[in-house]
């Protein structure tokens, strides 16, 4: 068993959506399911919080790692607050390196997992955040710099999941309560078509 910890905003806790349904636990409870040869995950710990940004996580989530040790898993997303509180972009580039240079002293590259950031703006209530194509155009060069990021430190970067969310703009399945964030049926196909494989790759690697 690996112990998984989870770091990021909304869409990592799950706003608006039970427990089960969010993504972490999902990809917990799929891998305990049908176990990879490299172990399952436990999830013993998902700090993120609503309404946090790069920033936030480097104050309020990094200095909680050491009560988690040993950590085996950690995953990363985070950078849509960013945009929203309108945070230069050279700033989110910092606190990304910051984070990732934390989960490096702490893990090797390959147990390490960062997740590309959704568009929200195609939501009911998304336009209440800022003007859509303003706030999607912030979206997109939040999740290139944290690839760029994560390619510089060797670590996985999943992408596919703004695709996803788009479909929320005719599939309002994919939308929760309330009317903004990734519904569990949306959390779910993030795990199953984009997550879920790239983390059995990592842990069936040597």
């Amino acid at each position: 068993m690996l112990r998984f910890v989870a770091l990021g905003d909304s869409y990592t806790i799950g706003t608006s959506v039970a427990a089960d349904e969010r993504w972490p636990d999902q990809l917990a409870a799929r891998l305990g399911a049908a176990p990879p040869a490299g172990g399952t995950l436990q999830l013993v710990a998902n700090h993120a919080v609503n309404g946090y940004t790069a920033g936030s996580v480097v104050r309020r989530q990094l200095p909680r790692l050491d009560d988690d040790a040993p950590i085996d898993f950690a995953t990363l997303l985070v950078g849509v607050n960013d945009v929203v509180q309108g945070v230069p972009e050279a700033a989110y580039r910092a606190d990304v390196d910051t984070i990732l240079a934390a989960l490096l002293e702490r893990l090797p590259a390959d147990r390490i997992l960062c997740v590309e950031t959704p568009d929200y703006t195609v939501t009911p209530q998304g336009a209440a955040f800022g003007d859509p194509a303003t706030q999607r155009a912030g979206i997109v060069r939040v999740n290139a710099i944290l690839r760029e990021r994560c390619e510089a430190a060797h670590i996985r970067f999943v992408d596919g999941i703004f695709s996803i969310s788009g479909e929320a703009a005719t599939d309002r399945t994919l939308v929760a309560s309330d009317g903004l964030h990734p519904s569990g049926a949306q959390y779910r196909r993030w795990v199953t078509e984009r997550i879920e494989p790239v983390v059995r790759e990592l842990l069936a690697a040597p």
